[in-house]
């Protein structure tokens, strides 16, 4: 571990690859927080998080809490972490929790603050066909994601590019940002700047209902929808098929020549197919 004690807040995959990266430079947390183990699968299995997984196979302590109680939060202070690190952990940290920590607590947020703060910054700059995010690391504050931001990074977007393939880009810049800052931060060399509160904007929770589309709506809202939504939840659209209204769900596609096209399709209760054999 390097100069100093640090907790670890993460759950999903984007929080494991990023603290492998920290790990791997010699940032070696005192403990990692991470959401219970949860049900997955068809056979609904108690299945831990990514996070959760790698660490314990790494042989750092973890803890699950349902809740951040004051319970918990002593806990974490039996540490004496200096500071803390949150990605993607999937719950609000209190203010009680964040006052543990004299130096604060980081967080690795995937736009350029303030634009979409909250929970989908990565579909959010898809859907709204931006042509350049990035990301920054902030001070965590109870307001959410309005803190005061230590380091920031712009990154491009490929106009090909879904969430399949930028979040794992982004994921990898911001570990390596992380990285790079956390030495100045420790020893409080490294003054964060202030965000614009009159600028930001936000970006929320998504439910799978807003992966619906039309195949007859404009083409380019429908390829933004689909790039934004490929990883999770998905898109999807209805088809009268044998009598039937069919849903379909949208594996690949495409736009070429103005005109959005399902490639690899998967009908309800079907195996994956071409979308020509779908409408054959």
């Amino acid at each position: 571990m390097k100069e100093s004690s640090f907790v670890y807040f993460g759950t999903p995959y984007v929080a494991k690859d990023t603290l492998a990266t920290l790990v791997a430079s010699g940032f070696i947390p005192s403990l990692v927080v991470s959401s219970p183990d949860a049900p997955q699968g068809r056979g609904m299995v108690l299945t831990p998080s990514p996070t959760k997984e790698w660490a314990e196979a790494h042989g750092i302590k973890v803890i699950t809490p349902e809740k951040l109680t004051a319970e918990v939060i002593e806990e974490i202070r039996s540490y004496s972490p200096s500071f803390g690190i949150a990605v993607a952990y999937g719950k609000i940290l209190p203010k009680k929790l964040l006052e543990v920590f004299p130096l604060g607590v980081l967080n690795v947020h995937y736009s350029l603050l303030p634009k979409y703060r909250g929970a989908s910054p990565v579909e959010a700059a898809l859907l709204n066909n931006d042509s350049v995010t990035g990301v920054a690391i902030q001070k965590m504050v109870p307001e959410l994601d309005a803190g005061d931001v230590y380091v920031s990074q712009e990154v491009t977007i490929d106009s090909s590019e879904t969430t399949r393939e930028l979040r794992p880009r982004l994921i990898s810049i911001g570990a390596e940002l992380l990285v790079s800052m956390l030495p100045s931060f420790i020893s409080g060399s490294l003054v964060p700047s202030p965000q614009e509160h009159t600028e930001a904007t936000h970006a929320g929770k998504i439910t799978k209902a807003e992966g619906e589309l039309s195949l007859s709506d404009d083409p380019q809202k429908n390829w933004s929808k689909y790039r934004a939504y490929a990883e999770s939840p998905g898109t999807y659209f209805f088809i009268e098929k044998d009598g039937k209204r069919m849903r379909v769900k949208i594996k690949t596609a495409t736009l070429k020549n103005g005109v959005f096209m399902p490639e690899r399709v998967v009908p309800e209760g079907k195996k994956e197919m071409s979308y020509a054999d779908l409408v054959r």
